[in-house]
């Protein structure tokens, strides 16, 4: 049976849960093969299967992320379209394996910061993540990636801004922390008591 029959829009069921149980067999059974058949049906022309396939494949990567970690090159791919639930898919799907391809995933690190500046929410919620992680993993990625980040944070609607800091902090260490720490005490002012709250957290473990 195809890996496509199993699919919930073969059984013609409107939920996901046929995709979850889908990916957790996969990750079960590291069904490589099916993996394959889940990637070269990202691009159907069938819209319900290619975002099945999606869904899928970063269920697998939220389970076993070594299993989808080759396929980078196909999910960044995915990010220069137009169909926004491949597009925060593929986010999704690179923020699970972002820690184990950080090199391969910063050759396209301009795409991936086009497509989180032009983004969905998710989108932007994913994109952050991973560029944070690479930005952690050499002084060189950092260059080009923190200056974005904070920008990031500078202008992100006011109820974001706990969010996006909690994943930006990862790359943030003693020597570029003064920026992150000022964008944080700026824009608390204008925060509601609740994202003050966690952003006076963050802060917090700044001066413990």
């Amino acid at each position: 049976m195809s890996i496509l029959d199993q699919l919930a829009s073969a059984q013609d069921r409107k939920d996901e849960e046929p995709n979850i149980q889908l990916a957790q067999d996969i990750s079960d059974n590291d069904n490589h093969n099916a993996i394959k058949e889940l990637v070269a049906n990202l691009n159907n022309k069938n819209k319900a299967i290619s975002s099945n396939c999606i869904k899928v494949l970063y269920e697998v990567g939220e389970r076993k992320p070594t299993l989808i970690a080759d396929y980078v090159d196909d999910f960044v791919e995915l990010l220069k379209g137009k169909n926004n639930r491949l597009i925060w898919g593929a986010m999704t799907a690179l923020g699970s394996i972002a820690s184990l391809k950080t090199d391969k995933i910063w050759a396209h690190v301009e795409t991936i910061i086009r497509a989180t500046e032009n983004g969905s929410a998710i989108t932007q919620d994913w994109g952050i993540r991973v560029l944070a992680m690479v930005s952690s993993n050499n002084a060189d990625y950092e260059a080009r990636i923190l200056p974005f980040l904070l920008d990031f944070l500078r202008q992100c609607k006011p109820k974001d801004l706990p969010r996006h800091a909690e994943s930006v902090i990862m790359t943030i260490h003693t020597d570029n922390q003064a920026d992150f720490i000022k964008i944080l005490t700026d824009r608390k002012p204008s925060l509601r008591p609740s994202p003050a709250k966690r952003v006076d957290k963050i802060l917090k473990g700044f001066n413990d």
